[in-house]
């Protein structure tokens, strides 16, 4: 039986794993790109319908994920507006850089290089970055003035280099346009390069480099994709590359999912934000590294051992930070009851 041309063991999983990258787009702000395009290639979908439809399901998840960081108060729309300038004046060197690398035949080579090194290296300083702030909780147990800075050290001390012109950030503090201008455009000339909307580095970026605190710079992070988002679904639409069935099945289920994620990022604990992030970092990179080698090797065995592992981390994380927000849920449902015969 089909619906829309597609069986239900395909409808299935088009809704279900949009939901599940639509809660790790809300909660960490990326766009979904490293996973919604590989898997449609493994399906056997074109190329350029594979990368479309990624874009466009970008798009739409960025709306319903913004419009929740907004109810909080987790955008900062000045900032995500200079981003969205240099980060499109990167892109379109970034771009400039491929063409110059195709024509000296190292284009792929350069690129499945870069994208390893980065989600590799994002997910580890990630991940050192977890285990620093454990070592601190531990070192001031107790202390009820201990630092509880949300914004790491590398972000303070960039903060504290006050050359104008300076804009005020709405999560406080104050940056230069020259910081915000040299992060967004060496992200944006990044994200030309390796051909991704970029959002796995435009958070970190965000967040260590311009220094907001992390539920900000997941937030600005996706309202500075939006507009990206937006450019390339229109781009690619108008060659009828989107694959209409496939985005609006993966909407469906990423309008609940977005929404739980971007929730979630006011719930969930900071340390436990920073060891999701990196360790979904770590398994795309080593996924990734795995489907470059298939490629290198012309082994079909590898490449599905790479989606597998990219597509099952995702579900692994997605479910981790569900359950947690699901317990913390429960429990501040629990501690808010009376207790039975108690005082009124």
């Amino acid at each position: 039986m089909e619906i829309f041309g597609l069986s239900l063991a395909l409808l299935a999983l088009f809704v279900s794993f949009g939901f599940m990258v639509g809660v790790l787009f809300g909660f960490f702000g990326m766009g979904g790109s490293f996973l919604i395009t590989p898997t449609l290639l493994l399906l056997d979908y074109p190329a350029s319908v594979a990368i479309g439809s990624g874009l466009a399901f970008y798009f739409g998840t960025s709306v319903i994920a913004v419009l929740k960081h907004y109810d909080v108060g987790q955008v900062d729309y000045k900032l995500g507006a200079i981003l969205f300038v240099v980060l499109s004046i990167g892109i379109e060197l970034g771009s400039r850089l491929v063409f110059g690398l195709e024509a000296l035949g190292i284009a792929n080579l350069v690129t499945g290089v870069a994208y390893v090194v980065l989600l590799g290296g994002i997910g580890a300083l990630f991940l050192h970055r977890a285990y620093k702030l454990e070592d601190d909780d531990d070192d001031t147990d107790g202390d009820d003035d201990a630092n509880d800075d949300d914004i790491p050290a590398i972000g303070q001390k960039i903060q504290s280099y006050t050359v104008p012109p300076m804009i005020t950030l709405t999560s406080g503090g104050r940056a230069s346009v020259w910081t915000i201008g040299g992060a967004g455009g060496s992200v944006g000339l990044i994200s030309g390069l390796i051909g991704v909307g970029g959002g796995f580095i435009r958070m970190p970026a965000i967040y260590y480099l311009i220094g907001t605190p992390l539920t900000a710079a997941v937030g600005t992070s996706l309202f500075a994709g939006l507009f990206s988002g937006a450019f390339g679904t229109f781009t690619y639409g108008m060659s009828g590359s989107v694959d209409l069935t496939v985005v609006s099945l993966l909407l469906v289920g990423s309008a609940l999912g977005a929404r739980i994620g971007s929730a979630a990022t006011t719930m969930v604990e900071e340390d436990d934000v920073i060891v999701y992030f990196g360790l979904m970092m770590v398994f795309a990179s080593a996924g990734i590294a795995l489907s470059e080698l298939a490629n290198w090797l012309g082994t079909d065995a590898l490449d599905l051992v790479s989606v597998v592992l990219l597509v099952g981390s995702s579900f692994a994380v997605a479910s981790m930070i569900l359950y947690q927000a699901l317990t913390l849920v429960d429990g501040d449902e629990t501690g808010a009851k009376p207790a039975a015969g108690g005082d009124d």
